[in-house]
């Protein structure tokens, strides 16, 4: 199992549950590292029952959208519940095949393993656009995965690139919280859904229908709920929440409705898309220019799995898995790189289904085949370890 954030987690639990023993490579020095780093405002898009990992609740007084703080004592429980073996500090630098399965290579050696799970997780690598003249900016530019608070923003001029859940939130706190000025902006409109203890719940139905039929009540609901937000530069993006996400795995902006207020007031002002930059500003699609103090830049992430596993012919060109459900080649799964309303609660399906099927194979072949490999690699790892 390579990655201990929710979907190696689960999926690690699931296969114990099956009676595999697993073991978790994590590179970070702590599991859920990646919440860990999150910004201190975090809470998560989706409410607390549609978010819980398999057989296993969360904490009496857990918010009904979970904090960051929230999230990493959850998955810390569940690692210490299940007893999962998490192997820290452990970066997984690539894999590959071997004569009776796959040999996971890391800073610390090497590994056998029959199966191997990458859960690494879609949002690895922060992403930022190399915009024209980038190297050249001498305001403050970081990704919003280096953001935490507005401290550091304060009394100052903060341009956030990128209208998704993070950086509307982020600009939000941003123009509540001291900033002088906070811009946002803006290359595709987004499609944007207010923040609901039941919206994982319509969600998931609506995905069961064709994706022009969702789409079509979706948009009735942002019409009903925000209002015509074209003046403010924000107009209803021509292709729908599903039928998006299902195209190029864009979820939608979720967002709180003070957010939307704070642009209706002006407090967050709406610009075009970057397309330059040089030593003291932002030069816009429109050909405006603006001179922020700073940039954060939710401009999204990567999954980083290309100097991992790219050799092996299983990513698309976007650096996402080609096989969501099911191996992806023998022996190799991926879980956690499929979008889905609730994703973490999604995981879990993924993990169940993950488990469920090396388990079937192993008992098809318990003498020969995956079984006997299992017990030949956990050997070996036990002896180099």
């Amino acid at each position: 199992m390579v990655g201990a954030g929710p979907a190696g987690l689960a999926s690690a639990a699931e296969l114990e549950r099956a009676g595999i023993r697993t073991l978790v490579l994590e590179r970070a020095d702590a599991i859920a590292s990646s919440w860990r780093g999150r910004y201190d405002r975090l809470r998560l898009n989706s409410s607390r029952p549609f978010s819980k990992l398999p057989r296993s609740r969360y904490a009496r007084g857990t918010g009904m959208f979970p904090t960051r703080d929230e999230m990493v004592s959850y998955l810390e429980a569940y690692a210490k519940r299940h007893e999962l073996d998490v192997r820290l500090g452990a970066r997984v630098e690539r894999i590959d095949k071997d004569h009776d399965g796959w040999i996971v290579r890391t800073s610390t050696g090497d590994f056998a393993a029959a199966h191997v799970l990458m859960a690494g997780g879609y949002a690895h690598t922060p992403f930022i656009p190399q915009w024209p003249g980038r190297e050249r900016y001498r305001g403050r530019l970081v990704h919003s995965a280096e953001y935490r608070n507005p401290d550091p923003f304060r009394g100052g001029d903060v341009l956030v690139v990128g209208p998704g859940s993070s950086g509307m939130e982020i600009a939000y706190e941003l123009a509540t919280h001291g900033a002088r000025r906070v811009q946002l902006s803006v290359r595709t409109p987004p499609n944007i859904l207010l923040r609901s203890p039941v919206g994982p719940l319509f969600a998931r139905l609506l995905l069961r229908l064709p994706s022009h039929r969702a789409d079509r009540l979706i948009r009735k609901i942002r019409e009903r709920e925000l209002g015509d937000l074209t003046a403010y530069g924000l107009p209803v993006p021509g292709e729908g929440v599903f039928s998006r996400l299902k195209r190029l795995g864009v979820a939608p902006a979720i967002v709180d409705k003070e957010t939307i207020e704070a642009v209706k007031d002006g407090r967050i002002e709406i610009v075009r898309g970057v397309e330059s930059l040089d030593e003291t500003g932002v030069t816009l699609a429109d050909g405006g220019r603006i001179e922020p103090d700073a940039l954060i830049a939710a401009t999204g992430y990567r999954t980083g799995l290309e100097p991992v596993v790219g050799h092996l012919g299983v990513l698309d060109a976007r650096g996402v898995p080609r096989v969501l459900q099911g191996e992806a080649a023998p022996g190799l799964r991926f879980v956690g790189y499929d979008p889905r309303p609730a994703q973490l609660g999604y995981l879990g399906v993924e993990a169940k289904r993950a488990a469920k099927a090396i388990a079937r194979q192993m008992r098809s072949a318990p003498d020969s085949g995956a079984a006997a490999t299992v017990g030949r690699m956990l050997a070996r790892n036990s002896a180099s370890a």
